[in-house]
């Protein structure tokens, strides 16, 4: 299938790092908050063999942050999540899914705790911004919000930890997932957190003043040399594989987080033993589904027969001839020598004994149900 290329213009916002991401050959963008997301270098599968053997180096600024400072910007935080933010420090950060009143799913963000009321939401696919100014207007609260100065710049691979050891001169093996450390650069210091958007390890490092990136990047290249550092992205093999749901693909604000298997980001947030709810936006909406139970739910999913084409939108899961779902991403895997998918099925076909077929561009195949990722 042909895919169209993307007019670049001032509407489409580029990155600090997009003259480096343009050197190195990328050869596929997609557009993720208003900005240049890279999807491929080489190929879909030589990036997805060099992330699993080496490291690489993404541009991911468009993971725009919103700011949230104030007074009042510890309330407005635990008024937008169902998780409870009391674990939130100044040495960690916490992935916390955005709900709106009838439960749906706004945005599934990082959030930081910079310092004692400022706190920056590092977003998905989603203009969260409106919605949290829309929120702190409509009850008057005192806080700023904005778009700061900040932009994420990826390592990830099973290198990831020497790379960035080179590159700063501090031990990371002990660096826990979603804890944060401030890392040296020149005159300044960047928030880097053990996060990112594959399964294979590595930091993502907020770069406070786009001023810096550039030099980053390049540090990062002549250090990594000898580890075979490239340039890449978020791979779409790999982050099927690893079960990684995409905002906007996956889930959506039709859907909940109980039935995109988030349930532990909300579990704490209610006081089964009093009845009450902690209150944020779509608290009711949500203890009643975890109450009744969810009537769909996101599961890996198995298809057998030669590679299946891109994903481009839904295809229709059925039993029997009855639709009981969508595959909603889907790759070969080379790994796994086998065709993998994220895909959302009414609750009662969710188990691996059911026996399900989807209907793909090109022709039936028979899927099968997996409880787990396939890493």
């Amino acid at each position: 299938m042909h895919t169209p290329g993307i007019s670049i213009t001032r509407r489409l916002r580029q990155t600090p790092f997009s003259k480096k991401v343009f050197k190195e050959g990328v050869s596929n963008f997609t557009v993720y908050n208003h900005m240049l997301l890279p999807t491929v270098f080489r190929s879909v599968e030589e990036d997805y063999h060099h992330l699993k053997n080496a490291v690489q180096v993404w541009d991911v600024a468009c993971e725009r942050q919103v700011e949230i400072t104030g007074p009042d910007a510890k309330k407005l935080i635990e008024m937008l999540t169902p998780r409870d933010l009391r674990k939130l420090t100044i040495d960690k950060c916490l992935y916390a899914p955005l709900t709106n009143l009838s439960g749906g799913i706004i945005n599934d963000p990082v959030i930081v705790k910079v310092e004692e009321d400022r706190y920056w939401i590092s977003i998905a696919d989603s203009d969260v911004l409106l919605w949290v100014s829309g929120i702190a207007t409509g009850l008057s609260l005192n806080v700023r919000i904005f778009e700061p100065d900040v932009s994420i710049l990826a390592i990830q691979g099973p290198l990831s930890n020497t790379l960035m050891q080179k590159v700063f001169g501090m031990d990371f093996d002990t660096v826990k997932l979603f804890s944060i450390v401030r890392v040296p650069f020149k005159d300044t210091s960047f928030i880097a957190a053990r996060s990112g958007f594959s399964k294979q390890g590595g930091f993502e490092i907020y770069v406070e003043n786009s001023t810096y990136a550039e030099d980053l990047w390049d540090v990062f290249f002549e250090a990594g040399k000898s580890l075979d550092v490239s340039a890449g992205c978020p791979n779409g093999i790999e982050r099927v594989e690893a079960g990684l749901l995409s905002y906007g693909n996956d889930m959506t604000i039709n859907d909940n987080p109980i039935e995109c298997g988030l349930e532990k980001f909300c579990k704490k947030g209610i006081d089964w033993s009093t009845g009450k709810v902690k209150s944020f936006i779509g608290d009711k909406a949500l203890k009643k589904v975890m109450e009744e139970g969810p009537k769909k739910i996101i599961r890996s999913i198995e298809m057998d027969g030669k590679p299946i084409p891109l994903c481009t939108e839904p295809w229709p899961v059925h039993f029997k001839n009855k639709k009981v779902g969508q595959i909603t991403s889907a790759a070969f895997s080379p790994d796994f020598k086998t065709n993998v998918s994220l895909g959302m099925v009414s609750i009662e076909y969710s188990s691996g004994s059911s026996e399900l077929e989807v209907e793909t561009p090109d022709g039936t195949r028979l899927a099968k149900i997996h409880e787990r990722s396939f890493i």
